[in-house]
C-alpha cells in the first residue's frame, strides 16, 4: 500500500469502525493529515495571517480537521482490531505521555 491507495482508503472508509486496518494504511494516513495541516498551515498563514505562536489556526486548517476527525478515528479503530483491541482503546490519548506511548507501541506493532 503506498500514500495515495492509503489516503484513498480512509476517506472510502470515511465512517467504518469494523474491520481492520494494516499498519501501512495507519501510519500513511498519519503522514498525510501531518503533512496537509503544515502546508495548510502556512497557506492560511500567509493568505489569512491565521496560525503563528498564540495557536490560532487559519479557516483552511479548520476545514481540514473538520474533514479528517471522523476517517482519523475511524482508521485508528481499524488499526486497533487489527491487533485484537477494542477501537476504544483509542481513548488513552487523554492520558498525558504514558497513554500515548502504550498507543503507539500497539499501533506500530505488527497485525494478527
Amino acid at each position: 500500500m503506498n500514500l495515495p491507495i492509503a489516503v484513498k482508503t480512509c476517506f472510502n472508509k470515511y465512517a467504518t469502525f469494523s474491520g481492520r486496518a494494516r499498519r501501512a494504511e495507519y501510519w500513511y494516513w498519519v503522514l498525510f493529515t501531518i503533512i496537509a495541516a503544515f502546508l495548510l498551515g502556512i497557506i492560511d498563514g500567509v493568505l489569512f495571517g491565521a496560525g503563528g505562536p498564540d495557536g490560532n489556526g487559519g479557516p483552511l486548517g479548520l476545514l481540514f480537521s473538520l474533514a479528517t476527525f471522523i476517517p482519523g478515528i475511524a482508521v485508528g479503530a481499524r488499526r486497533l482490531h487489527d491487533i485484537g483491541k477494542s477501537g476504544w482503546w483509542q481513548l488513552l490519548w487523554i492520558v498525558f505521555i504514558i497513554g500515548w506511548i502504550l498507543l503507539i507501541f500497539w499501533l506500530a506493532t505488527k497485525g494478527t
